[in-house]
């Protein structure tokens, strides 16, 4: 140490001349001296600068673009390559460890924790907050139905029901979201889907089926007490599936009306979601019901810690769900099961609306406070409003939804906060529902929010 600080004594005087001041000569080595020591520090400056990024990262706290992050490197070109190779190594391994339970594996990664996006139109028409939870943004098959497909399979494969790659297919009856859903996850999982859906519902969604590379058989609508019913011939198909020797696997019936693996799905995350997203703060629900999974699992989430919250269901024409929870009856006489030829309800409206009770509503049905009976025409124009004034084409369950909300927020007191579903995308209902409400192509819309509430019963 004596020979050392003899050294750095003699650099110093070098700096410096007799009256303190800088020299030519010494500034130039006070430069070579600065550099020496900061090519020691700057590698431990760079993983310092990582680990708050990764601490960030971790937090709720939105990434900076990539040219302003990632990008930014100190880098040592005077190591030689297998040091620099070595750290690499060591910074991918801490990486790993800090981030990886953030990534989502295959398309299941893809579901849940959608956005929830404020109506500005309708909250400013309607003096109260009105917030849309995107469920159309779900990755596998852009619907809430995602959620469900996923819980339905995960719980099968749970109880040794299904077996990935051996053969297996579901079969499930549906208009179409749930089958789309089911179609993607059974490709990522290992199995085959066999779609049974009314003929009657929207052709673009059943050719969405089969580039999904699901089975479709589309039959007559027809009431609930036929056996050929869609639900029910789905329920068949899978039992002579399993019943045949010389298919592979075994046929498994998804059953998404009775099965709870479908409120549950939403009573574990997207309940959850809602109260996180709100902070809790929340003075309506306001969703469909078609097998009743969505309105009863988040109601069943929300209630216990939101007490006052009301819970609203958007009912279109025709269903029988309006007068239960209304007047106690299920259905007037006009709309008991088994006196009309469709499956469902006189409505261009599909994904919503039936006239009997499933397991999925029922677990929530006592916790939904007030009822909405929405008409096709306001439906019609609800969309045609989130057109033109939010930019969002959505399907027939969403400006059901949308309306009902509206008219929520017209019952209550302004300065409240109402949450209410997108379900799915316009896209998908253009052959009936965008068919019968028809083209904006550059128009203004000429209805007020009042006269599309005032269109109801």
């Amino acid at each position: 140490m004596g020979l050392f600080s003899e050294f750095l004594t003699a650099i110093w005087n070098r700096i410096l001349d007799n009256k303190g001041k800088v020299t030519s000569t010494g500034g130039f080595l006070f430069g070579i001296l600065v550099t020496l020591t900061f090519k020691d520090l700057y590698p431990d400056l760079e993983a310092s600068y990582r680990r708050r990024l990764r601490q960030l990262r971790g937090q709720n706290v939105p990434r900076l673009p990539p040219d302003q992050t990632d990008t930014v490197h100190l880098e040592d070109h005077t190591k030689d390559s297998s040091n620099v190779v070595a750290n690499l190594d060591d910074d991918r391994r801490t990486h790993d460890v800090a981030t990886d339970e953030h990534i989502g594996v295959g398309v299941a990664g893809l579901i849940g924790n959608t956005p929830l996006i404020k109506l500005k139109s309708l909250s400013d028409a309607t003096g109260c907050e009105i917030l849309a939870k995107a469920e159309y943004l779900n990755g596998a098959g852009n619907s809430p139905k995602d959620r469900v497909a996923l819980s339905i399979i995960n719980m099968a494969e749970e109880e040794g029901l299904l077996v990935p790659n051996r053969g297996d297919t579901i079969y499930e009856g549906t208009v179409g979201s749930t089958g789309i859903s089911l179609a993607a996850v059974c490709r990522a999982r290992g199995y085959k889907a066999y779609i049974c859906m009314p003929d009657d519902q929207a052709s673009e969604k059943s050719d969405l089926l089969l580039k999904l590379g699901a089975i479709v058989e589309r039959v007559r609508p027809a009431s609930i007490v036929d056996q050929d019913q869609f639900v029910n011939l789905a329920r068949r198909r899978a039992q002579e599936h399993t019943n045949d020797p010389t298919k592979p696997g075994r046929g498994f019936f998804a059953d998404q009306f009775e099965n709870t693996a479908n409120y549950l799905a939403h009573l574990a995350t997207t309940g959850p979601e809602i109260y996180a997203q709100t902070n809790g703060h929340l003075d309506a629900f306001v969703a469909g019901a078609g097998t009743g999974g969505t309105i009863s699992g988040v109601a069943l989430a929300l209630k216990p810690h939101l007490p006052g919250m009301q819970v609203v269901l958007a009912d279109p024409q025709g269903s029988g769900l309006f007068n239960k929870i209304k007047h106690g009856v299920m259905f007037s006489s006009t709309e008991a099961e088994g006196t009309r030829r469709r499956h469902q309800v006189d409505s261009i409206v599909e994904g919503v609306g039936i006239n009997r009770l499933t397991k999925n509503f029922s677990a929530g049905i006592e916790l939904i406070d007030d009822a909405v009976k929405v008409t096709d025409e306001q439906a019609m124009k609800m969309a045609r409003w989130l057109v033109e004034k939010e930019g969002l084409f959505v399907g027939a369950s969403s400006a059901v939804n949308c309306v009902a909300a509206a008219v929520t927020a017209k019952r209550l007191e302004k300065g409240k906060r109402i949450v209410t579903v997108l379900c799915d995308s316009g896209t998908r209902h253009l052959s009936k529902f965008w068919k019968e409400a028809g083209d904006i192509g550059g128009a203004d819309v000429e209805f007020s929010l009042e006269e599309i509430l005032g269109t109801g019963n």
